[in-house]
């Protein structure tokens, strides 16, 4: 099995997986095609990763987007986008503006201020994604909670991991959102963790994944926790 980059050129999935120490797991992608490339939003580029399991068409998407720190090769390493993938579905991972391998892109609006809700709104078309799930760690927040209010049509399922920006909006207004969340935090983070249960718990189609032990990254905390968790819920989607 081969991964296939957006150039044309291909490398070893294996090589991949070899990223993370102790981990070199090919097995676990080998059904897996990874691919790559850009895709141009209001006029900036920005840098994806894809994962589909082969000849198999995917249940629904996926997308992932990130802290502040991290970029779409968190997911990668974390083997996040191949667990995703091998389940059944299309998991895409982009770089956030001014981050990854988007560093040069600029973003819509300063951090920790809401951007408009039409810059996730042209990810999707640009990426065709519909009926879609959103990831949404952190800093991420202050793209998809207003992606959520103004666009929740076209989300499946909305799994934030203690975002930034959920004090930016009404209780009201989490209220009129129907759309199925897991809200997921860490016990250990002082940060976000509780802040961002307290108003996200006001969305009346919740579940709460708490992760005992884990940090703001609790992903990266307790990433087979992180993977079963969601992973279930993706499966209750239908």
């Amino acid at each position: 099995m081969k991964r296939i980059l957006a150039s044309g050129m291909s490398l070893p999935v294996a090589s991949e997986s070899s990223r993370l120490p102790g981990r070199n797991h090919p097995a676990v992608m080998a059904a897996v095609q990874v691919t790559e490339g850009t895709i141009t939003v209001d006029g900036q580029t920005l840098f994806y990763r894809q994962a589909k399991a082969a000849q198999q068409v995917p249940r629904l998407s996926v997308l992932l987007l990130h802290g502040i720190r991290f970029s779409s090769e968190t997911w990668l390493n974390l083997q996040t986008l191949s667990k995703v993938a091998e389940a059944g579905y299309r998991a895409v991972a982009i770089d956030l503006p001014g981050l990854g391998r988007s560093k040069d892109a600029t973003a819509p609006a300063p951090v920790g201020e809401p951007a408009p809700s039409g810059f996730l709104k042209s990810v999707f078309e640009a990426l065709q994604l519909d009926q879609a799930v959103v990831i949404s760690p952190s800093l991420s927040g202050m793209y998809s909670l207003p992606f959520l209010f103004q666009h929740n049509g076209l989300l499946k399922a909305y799994v934030p991991v203690a975002p930034i920006c959920t004090d930016k909006f009404s209780a009201s207004q989490y209220a009129s959102v129907k759309t199925p969340t897991l809200i997921v935090y860490g016990d250990q983070d002082t940060q976000m963790g509780e802040v961002s249960l307290n108003n996200l718990k006001n969305l009346p189609n919740h579940k709460v994944m708490l992760m005992k032990g884990a940090g703001h990254a609790c992903y990266l905390d307790k990433p087979e926790e992180w993977h079963l968790g969601l992973l279930d819920f993706l499966k209750s989607l239908g």
